[in-house]
């Protein structure tokens, strides 16, 4: 799907996220979720500051950054993607605060941001008639894309964790699942010429649990399938990795309006 989103140049300049979608977007996207999965284990966890404080921290820090993008006038690479890696912890830590604190069951908790997203979508529809991340300007629009990209996130860490613990598939066989199912949509996208639209969102959802279950995977110890890096080292080799593309992407303007 590396070239199914490109913009026009007399209007591309007022798009706010990634114009055209390259195998960078993507790995970005799936180090962020990684991120999200080993980050907010390692702050709740290995450093004890508690799942409540965790949440209420990173929830203020992205509101912050939040606003910040929501108030720049173009596509900043270093901020959006700043924004997707906290929006991918506090997803993260809204469903480990369903399922710790209020024990609510995985496939509940599933199927609530399953919901959630689809309601997201028809409203989104509804108001401004297109899903495309073309039409992500700024105010209205921009407000249904981050909430869109929130319920991922949030749909995303529930449904790896109940593929990989609940039906217990462990986090190898999971990845390789998620990788597949993302496979087989952009087999859609390139061999059949199935909706960009469609399968963009597709594959926006599943790298979600793609990149949760291959974070736990890395970070877990031996004893419970897990290769045994740990938190601290796994969230560092992908913030680090993140940031070498991001600069990247931000001098060679890879992703950003061609005008």
């Amino acid at each position: 799907m590396q070239h199914a989103l490109r913009a026009e140049p007399d209007w591309a300049q007022a798009i706010k996220v990634p114009v055209v979608i390259t195998l960078y977007f993507w790995l970005i996207k799936i180090m962020a979720t990684t991120v999200g999965e080993t980050a907010a284990d390692y702050l709740s966890v290995d450093l004890h500051f508690g799942l409540v404080a965790t949440s209420a921290v990173m929830t203020v820090l992205f509101f912050v950054v939040l606003a910040a993008q929501m108030r720049a006038t173009r596509y900043i690479p270093w901020l959006y993607w700043l924004t997707v890696t906290l929006i991918s912890v506090v997803g993260t830590l809204v469903t480990d605060n369903l399922t710790d604190q209020f024990g609510v069951p995985l496939p509940v908790s599933t199927g609530l941001f399953a919901v959630a997203l689809l309601a997201t979508f028809v409203l989104w529809w509804r108001s401004e008639r297109s899903l495309s991340i073309h039409s992500v300007t700024r105010g209205r629009r921009e407000t249904f894309y981050w909430a869109a990209i929130l319920f991922t996130f949030a749909l995303g860490t529930a449904g790896g964790d109940l593929a990989a613990e609940r039906l217990q598939l462990g986090y190898a066989l999971s990845a390789l699942l998620f990788g597949g199912a993302i496979a087989a949509t952009a087999a859609a996208f390139y061999v059949f010429k199935a909706s960009p639209v469609v399968t963009f969102w597709i594959a926006y959802i599943l790298t979600r649990p793609l990149g949760a279950t291959f974070g736990d995977w890395l970070s877990k110890p031996l004893a419970e399938s897990g290769l045994g890096l740990g938190t601290m080292a796994t969230s560092a080799l992908f913030l680090a990795a993140i940031v070498l593309l991001v600069l990247y992407l931000t001098t060679s303007r890879r992703d950003a309006a061609r005008v």
